[in-house]
């Protein structure tokens, strides 16, 4: 394991999922190795079926392997309690999906309020942390708009400013251009690249696009068999 290798945050060493059903073990993921240097913006690319979303969740600490080694921030992933798993994701993680999944009677203010609770901001500094990931992401002055007010791209800034607020060491994207034309998915990426730049976080996300190569570090291929 690298873990205590500063200039890698993330290890994976064979790691695999699998699930059982009435019809027999089904693979969720074929086994997979990588290092991951803190700062990096990587994409996860494979065919339909090859396990992307299914590693993200395992990198997020919503799932957990089957079998292998991963080590994120020095912690041994596969040693956690459901309980610790969810404290760690919400003090490390920010997570973009593709469906957005924002609360649409609320604003984009009270949607990264939301995460901001979740995420133990202070009271004291939410506004302002509130306020600050929408500016990054160009929506200050659409702080009280509601998401059926915006547009697409507009909805996943807000998306993105949300996984922001708690300011966390690692974001996870699942497909989050998948919905949006070529233009938006041009500023969505550039948005994603400058926030690496800027916050200095790791950034992954799953994506089928060609544009994504445009933008990211390095691309890493899953397989499935």
């Amino acid at each position: 394991m690298n873990a205590m290798n500063p200039s890698v945050v993330i290890t994976a060493r064979d790691v695999s999922r699998t699930y059982q059903s009435e019809h027999g073990e089904v693979v969720g993921l074929q086994p997979i190795s990588f290092d991951i240097a803190p700062g990096s913006f990587i994409a996860f690319k494979g065919r339909s079926g090859s396990g992307k979303t299914t590693l993200l969740n395992c990198l997020g600490g919503l799932d957990a392997p089957t079998s292998g080694q991963l080590s994120i921030f020095d912690t041994d992933m596969s040693s956690m309690s459901d309980e610790y798993r969810t404290r760690w994701r919400r003090q490390h993680v920010g997570f973009i999906f593709q469906q957005m999944g924002l609360l649409h009677r609320f604003s984009a203010y009270e949607n990264l309020d939301v995460m901001a609770r979740l995420g133990n901001v202070p009271r004291r500094e939410r506004k302002d942390r509130i306020l600050y990931s929408l500016a990054l992401v160009g929506l200050r002055e659409y702080a009280d708009h509601r998401p059926f007010e915006m547009s697409g791209g507009q909805q996943q800034r807000v998306a993105i400013a949300r996984a922001l607020v708690a300011a966390p060491k690692l974001i996870l994207a699942d497909e989050p251009t998948s919905e949006l034309d070529s233009e938006t998915t041009h500023d969505i990426l550039e948005a994603f690249r400058q926030i690496v730049e800027d916050q200095g976080v790791t950034f992954l996300l799953s994506s089928h696009d060609p544009l994504v190569d445009e933008y990211v570090d390095d691309t890493i291929f899953l397989t499935k068999h």
